[in-house]
């Protein structure tokens, strides 16, 4: 099992280029089980998540041929699809869950494990299952899977959800790409990887609208064909090279973004005194010594983003005075406020909120990653820590960092990867 030993670094200086992000091109794999011919996806970033899912498609029945050098996959159609994604694979990664969509809209069945994933509280798929029972599906609990039939075909119909859940408003409009009719997904989830989704449907031949909005309209077809199609850069990990600038005073620029995508980033490092500098695809970042404290509340799109609540808390606790970060999308999302406890922060939780007092210095120590966007936030903490920084389960990182000890070291950073001692 490999750590990574991070030691304090001066400021971030120099430009950095984004990936295609994770939290897209998952969901662009699973849609190619609808295709009829090949589907080309390129900026598709070298991930233990994406490994799963390229593992997952082929026990169905797909092909897929990855290209590591050029970043892109080619996923050829199953000459028998098989409708049941199997449990070892599904448990490895929540994303997994998808392919329950494309499998009933393609075959009429599917049976898929219930999902596994970073334990950050509940994540229940009921608004899924709803979605599909509204588009005339049975679905059949027990032993650990999730059986859903039509027999007959499923029917477009109205679909309201009750929260805005990313998953489940991309389940069901894959699902719903071939029903018969009209789909309208109401209160549905804005993210842009949602868009980016939908815009790799209709590349396909489906015609989805209103990806963006809270309500999606999807009429029905036939059949797909296959597509090419560019995933959007990720916006997570452009947040949190924003974070990382800001939290050495470094002088950071950060190529192939969507400055859109990350509004709430840019608005709160500005309120603490940060300079964001944003134009097309380019965001600039320039640290100060006299961080201020702020408050953050996370929100579904286009609010700021729980997946980077944990760098921000890592930002926060060396910023002068007293911060609040209310977490309202997960429940159990503050699994790192004891590892970065144990580095000198002052970080204390009530209920479902984190209070932040601002300490002028970190101290290196052996942490572990809780989740994925916790261990980014360690990485991120024992940059601007006195003495060595030790950080178990990266495994968690390198779900959804492709390269981040490469990226920030191109930056000025002091992080190497290590095998763990075996003895």
């Amino acid at each position: 099992m490999a750590k990574l030993i991070v030691e304090k670094s001066g400021p971030l200086k120099g430009k950095v280029r984004i990936n295609g992000a994770k939290n897209s091109v998952l969901k662009l794999m699973a849609a190619s089980i609808l295709a009829e011919a090949p589907c080309y996806i390129e900026s598709v970033p070298e991930l233990l998540d994406v490994e799963v899912m390229n593992t997952l498609l082929e026990s169905l029945g797909l092909t897929v041929q990855y290209d590591r050098d050029e970043e892109s996959l080619v996923i050829y159609p199953a000459a028998d699809l098989k409708c049941e994604a199997p449990y070892e694979i599904i448990q490895k990664m929540r994303a997994s869950f998808l392919v329950m969509g494309p499998l009933l809209a393609k075959k009429g069945v599917a049976k898929v494990s219930m999902p596994g994933g970073c334990a950050i509280g509940a994540r229940p798929i009921d608004l899924h299952l709803k979605g599909f029972q509204a588009l005339g599906a049975e679905v059949t609990l027990g032993h650990g899977y999730i059986e859903t039939k039509a027999v007959n075909g499923l029917v477009g119909n109205e679909v309201y959800l009750d929260f805005p859940s990313v998953g489940a408003t991309e389940n069901i409009m894959m699902a719903a790409t071939m029903a018969k009719g009209q789909t309208m997904i109401q209160n549905a989830a804005k993210e842009p990887e949602i868009i980016d989704l939908a815009n790799f449907l209709n590349e396909m031949g489906a015609s989805v609208k209103g990806a963006g909005t809270d309500t999606i309209r999807i009429n029905g077809v036939e059949h797909l064909n296959g597509a090419k199609h560019q995933t959007i850069p990720d916006r997570i990990i452009t947040a949190t090279y924003m974070i990382a600038a800001a939290m050495t005073n470094g002088d950071v620029t950060i190529e192939n973004v969507v400055s859109s995508h990350v509004k709430p980033i840019a608005a709160k490092l500005r309120e603490m005194g940060v300079t964001v500098e944003d134009e097309d695809d380019v965001i600039r970042v320039i640290g100060t010594d006299d961080l201020k404290a702020v408050d953050i509340t996370t929100l579904p799109y286009p609010g700021f983003p729980t997946d980077a609540q944990a760098q921000f808390m890592a930002l926060l606790s060396i910023a002068e005075g007293t911060s609040v970060i209310n977490e309202t999308v997960f429940e159990n999302r503050f699994g790192h406020v004891a590892e970065i406890n144990r580095m000198g922060a002052n970080v204390k939780i009530e209920g479902h909120s984190a209070v932040i007092q601002g300490v002028k210095q970190l101290q290196g120590a052996q942490v572990k990653a809780t989740d994925l966007r916790a261990g980014a936030a360690l990485v991120l903490a024992g940059m601007i820590s006195e003495g060595i920084t030790e950080i178990d389960d990266i495994f968690h990182i390198d779900r959804g960092y492709p390269q981040i000890e490469k990226d920030l070291v191109s930056l000025g950073a002091h992080i190497r990867r290590v095998e763990a001692d075996k003895g």
